[in-house]
């Protein structure tokens, strides 16, 4: 799942963002690739394009690390706020739903909306998603 990451955020529309892609999310954080490393306890802005623009969570970093493969970091971020472990639950929800929707291409060739894949994924799967 896409992901886009500001680094030492600042109230400012015009800060520099990289697109990351998400490896991971737990309960409070969740970890990304990115080409650079990031400091321990830098402050980030992590905004998901396939939702609304004004959703965004922040973060702090509690590691980095030089990827598996090599090519650049793998990063964990933990959120601030509590309602941000909500948010994040539909964010896990939502990478389960893309995840689908690729495998559904891959596997049976078809190409669903993301709506269809959501429908979809919640009538399988909702059920057996973990609770809180």
């Amino acid at each position: 799942m896409p992901i886009q990451v500001t680094n030492n955020w600042v109230e400012d529309e015009n800060d520099e963002t990289i697109d990351q892609t998400i490896t991971n999310v737990s309960l409070g954080g969740l970890a990304f690739i990115s080409p650079k490393p990031l400091e321990i306890l830098d402050r980030v802005r992590v905004s998901i394009p396939v939702l609304d623009r004004d959703d965004r969570l922040i973060g702090n970093v509690v590691w980095c690390e030089k990827s598996a493969s090599g090519n650049g970091y793998e990063i964990g971020v933990e959120f601030e706020k509590s309602r941000d472990f909500f948010r994040l639950r539909m964010i896990e929800q939502i990478c389960h739903i893309e995840h689908y929707r690729r495998e559904t291409l891959r596997i049976e060739g078809r190409k669903l909306s993301p709506q269809q894949a959501a429908s979809e994924w919640i009538a399988k799967y909702a059920d057996d998603f973990p609770a809180l």
